[in-house]
C-alpha cells in the first residue's frame, strides 16, 4: 500500500512540475516576455551561462548558429549575472548573440532545477515538455543529434 501511495505522490509531483514549467516565462533584455507555450511546435533550448564562465563562452557561437539556421529551434540564453544589467547586455552585444537573452536570477533558476553548474542547458520538446538537461558544454552537433534522434 505504501508503495502505491509513494508512486501516486511522485506522479502528482511530476504533474505539478510539468504544469509549473508550462507556465514558465522569461523576460528578455528588450522587455519581451517569452513563455514556453509561445513556442509550441518548436524545440526550446534554455541555456544558463555567465560572462565569467569560459565553457559558457565557448558554446555561444554554436547556439547562435543553431538559432539562426534552424527555424524549428528557439534558443533562450539566461545570463546568471547579479551585476548591472547593462553590463550583461553590452557583453551579449559584443558576442553578437542574436537569440533572446534573459537576465537570470535564483527565482528563474529554481523554477527548473538547481543550477549549480554553468553552463547548464535545458531542452523542451515541441509540445513544451521537458526532454533533457545537459550540465556542461553543448555543441550544435550534440543538440542536433539529440533532436534528430527524437
Amino acid at each position: 500500500m505504501s508503495g502505491r501511495i509513494f508512486s501516486f505522490s511522485c506522479g502528482i509531483l511530476m504533474l505539478l512540475l510539468a504544469i509549473e514549467i508550462q507556465a514558465f516565462q522569461f523576460k528578455d533584455t528588450d522587455g519581451k516576455v517569452h513563455a514556453l507555450a509561445d513556442y509550441k511546435g518548436r524545440w526550446v533550448i534554455v541555456n544558463f551561462w555567465a560572462t565569467w564562465c569560459p565553457p559558457c563562452l565557448e558554446e555561444i557561437p554554436d547556439l547562435i548558429a543553431l538559432y539562426e539556421d534552424r527555424k524549428d529551434v528557439m534558443v533562450i540564453g539566461v545570463a546568471m549575472e547579479f551585476t548591472d544589467p547593462a553590463v550583461v547586455m553590452e557583453f551579449a552585444r559584443s558576442l553578437e548573440i542574436t537569440y533572446p537573452t534573459v537576465l537570470g536570477n535564483r527565482r528563474i533558476a529554481s523554477q527548473l532545477d538547481d543550477i549549480s553548474l554553468l553552463p547548464s542547458t535545458y531542452f523542451f520538446d515541441p509540445e513544451g515538455k521537458p526532454a533533457a538537461r545537459q550540465r556542461g558544454i553543448v555543441t550544435r552537433e550534440s543538440i542536433e543529434d539529440f533532436i534528430n534522434s527524437r
